[in-house]
């Protein structure tokens, strides 16, 4: 979700004629921080999402097992235009492990996603699979 709407912030200070809808839980949205040009919703996405051109999500997938990420990219898509976009923002594993830094933040992010909410972080096949 859209969390207290940092990430989102950051994009509408550089884009300021976009408008931002901020979705997360109810509780979380409550506890929020008011930035300009952000409307905060309190929802689930496993039920509906609200209506945009273009469907951010960061740090979702991961939470997740395919089952439930096919549900609320599901509502993404009912929600979208005819030419809008889901944008995911989230770690890819390499098919073939490396010592990059950024692989084994990866890793160390997928090991704590098995660990707690039983989910993981994906390889690019991964994603693809979902997105047909």
């Amino acid at each position: 979700g859209g969390n207290r709407g940092a990430s989102l912030s950051m994009i509408i200070s550089k884009y300021p004629h976009i408008k931002g809808i901020n979705f997360d839980l109810p509780h979380v949205v409550t506890d929020r921080s008011d930035f300009p040009g952000i409307t905060h919703v309190g929802g689930d996405m496993f039920v509906s999402v609200p209506q945009g051109d273009a469907i951010f999500i960061k740090s979702v997938f991961h939470n997740w097992d395919d089952e439930h990420c096919l549900k609320f990219m599901k509502n993404c898509y009912a929600s979208l235009p005819d030419h809008g976009k889901v944008i995911a923002c989230e770690y890819i594993l390499p098919e073939v492990p490396d010592s990059e830094d950024v692989t084994r933040m990866a890793y160390h992010f997928d090991v704590l996603m098995m660990i707690g909410p039983n989910g993981k972080e994906r390889t690019e096949p991964e994603f693809e699979a979902l997105g047909k």
